[in-house]
């Protein structure tokens, strides 16, 4: 924590945002926050309220929760309620709503789903239980990606044939080109700092070369956003756009080879769907054919037609069109105790750190 204290300093903090309102921008400027943890730290130290006029921070689709289509729910609830079978996810993904119900509610009803903090956890308990087939529901971004990657090479190494995993892993390059290519209105991106720890800089170099978007690698404490800020800002005053790193005492440039080779061994480019966005080519990551003995998705079952909530906008929100509070279910029908879409659920969602943290001016 000593680490951390010069991230948190409130004085540090107040001195960036005099910066950031001293730089000369032509034109007021939207920037976008494409990670949750990023979107959760900006609402709980309110550091939009610390910013001048001239600048609106909105959120994106880095909540990993949030972005996992309603199919993959109704999927994972379907496999459920096969005999014999565990659903092991994480905790957030359990309260996401699918088209009627949610995974919490099939437990209530009697489906085995258990939560767990990691994949290997879930795989000590189909070893301990191996008269059960514990199914784990694969969901994130190039961070998780490789943590998944890990527990199913040491499932392939032994030979435990009673584990799966349900495949939802995205990557973010491929849905940010697509929300540029949307014409997005966007004028500088504040990129996640865990999944560049993993892949590094260079897959997003696309976004000032092909959009000329300049673009930040941020850290998650207050000073580390304040600052990236700051970055961005001097990049559009001078005119340039590239992709420069304030997380430089975690990111490398090259990234983490060792992950993203093991990465590479256990999974393959697929095309995926992403809640608000539909289906994006190659922007997902599948179980390698070779490996398809712990491939769930191969477990043939009745997955009702997928639908949405009638009057929810996550899809908006995390496109970057909406505010939360701009929502009719806002605060109203939809609330972290009862949640109707899945950016009111996890507390990475922009819904649900709104609702937390968010003043009216936010």
């Amino acid at each position: 924590m000593k680490a951390l204290s010069g991230y948190r300093n409130a004085d540090n903090v107040h001195r960036l945002a005099k910066e950031i309102a001293a730089v000369k921008l032509p034109r007021p400027v939207r920037f976008m926050e494409v990670c949750g943890g990023h979107t959760a730290a900006i609402y709980r130290f309110a550091l939009h309220d610390m910013l001048p006029d001239g600048i609106r921070l909105i959120s994106g689709p880095g909540c990993p929760v949030c972005v996992t289509a309603n199919d993959f729910v109704d999927r994972a609830i379907a496999l459920a309620q096969l005999p014999d079978v565990t659903i092991a996810t994480f905790g957030d993904l359990i309260r996401v709503p699918g088209s009627t119900q949610s995974l919490a509610e099939a437990r209530a009803r009697g489906a085995d789903v258990r939560v767990f903090y990691s994949s290997s956890d879930a795989l000590d308990l189909a070893r301990s239980h191996p008269d059960r087939t514990v199914i784990f529901l694969a969901i994130g971004f190039e961070t998780t990606a490789c943590t998944l990657a890990a527990t199913l090479f040491d499932v392939v190494l032994t030979d435990t044939r009673n584990f799966r995993m349900l495949c939802a892993l995205k990557t973010m390059p491929e849905a940010l080109r697509v929300l540029f290519s949307s014409g997005a209105q966007i004028d500088g991106l504040i990129l996640p700092g865990h999944v560049i720890t993993v892949t590094g800089t260079k897959e997003f170099d696309f976004i000032p070369g092909e959009f000329s978007i300049p673009c930040v690698v941020s850290g998650f404490e207050p000073a580390d956003l304040m600052e990236t800020i700051l970055m961005l800002c001097r990049q559009i005053a001078a005119g340039r756009a590239s992709v420069k790193n304030q997380y430089t005492r975690v990111v490398r440039a090259e990234g983490n080879p060792h992950a993203q080779a093991l990465i590479e061994k256990m999974f393959t480019a697929c095309d995926m769907t992403w809640r608000g966005f539909g289906e994006i080519a190659q922007s997902g990551l599948a179980i390698r054919k070779e490996f398809a003995a712990w491939d769930a998705a191969s477990i043939p079952v009745d997955v009702e037609p997928a639908r949405e909530h009638p009057g929810c906008r996550c899809g908006e929100v995390l496109r970057g069109i909406i505010r939360p509070q701009e929502c009719a279910l806002f605060g109203k029908v939809c609330t972290p105790e009862n949640p109707r879409g899945a950016c009111m659920v996890s507390s990475e969602g922009a819904c649900a750190a709104v609702y937390h943290f968010a003043t009216e001016t936010a």
